[in-house]
């Protein structure tokens, strides 16, 4: 096996390890078991085949670093992955400069499930609004807030657990 074939080769099956433990991790997070147990086997063959190729060729530092080189290069491979999956929801919170904002009238109009609620802010009355989305929907909805209300004040977060409501019957299907 050429020395540059043998770098290739361990760094390639380092890419692949890292990149599947980190989808396999992201996936016990979010309960999906089944596809994570799936995920590990196939994470363990292909350790066990990458640590196997390492181990027999200590002799060149070159190996560790391709070793390394691969694990961060996994690393970043499988969040990009996750993110372009973007498994999951988002819980989508919005703030207005004014309680006579037209947004959760707008965001309905466009599809979403919108919850209001007035609140005391510095400076007079807001609306406040909490809207859950299906992660791969959360980009599509920050823009159509921008579009109506580009001054709002907009956090994300992913939520844990559902419990009632209409989208929790919605997720149980």
């Amino acid at each position: 096996m050429s020395p540059l074939f043998l770098i290739l080769s361990i760094m390639a099956i380092n890419i692949a390890y890292v990149s599947i433990f980190t989808l396999r991790l992201i996936l016990v997070i979010k309960g999906r078991r089944g596809a994570a147990s799936f995920l590990a086997m196939a994470e363990v063959f292909i350790y066990l085949a990458g640590l196997n190729l390492v181990l027999r060729n200590l002799s060149d530092p070159i190996h560790m670093a391709a070793y390394c080189v691969g694990f961060g290069m996994g690393v970043y491979l499988g969040s990009r992955i996750e993110e372009y999956l973007a498994l999951g929801y988002s819980v989508v919170q919005v703030i207005t400069e004014s309680d006579k904002s037209a947004l959760p009238e707008k965001l309905r109009s466009f599809g979403y499930g919108v919850t209001t609620w007035t609140a005391d802010g510095r400076s007079g009355k807001r609306l406040v609004m909490q809207v859950l989305v299906k992660r791969r929907n959360e980009r599509q909805l920050l823009k159509s807030i921008m579009m109506v209300a580009p001054k709002a004040f907009v956090i994300s977060h992913e939520p844990r657990q559902f419990k009632g409501g209409f989208w929790a019957k919605m997720i149980e299907r």
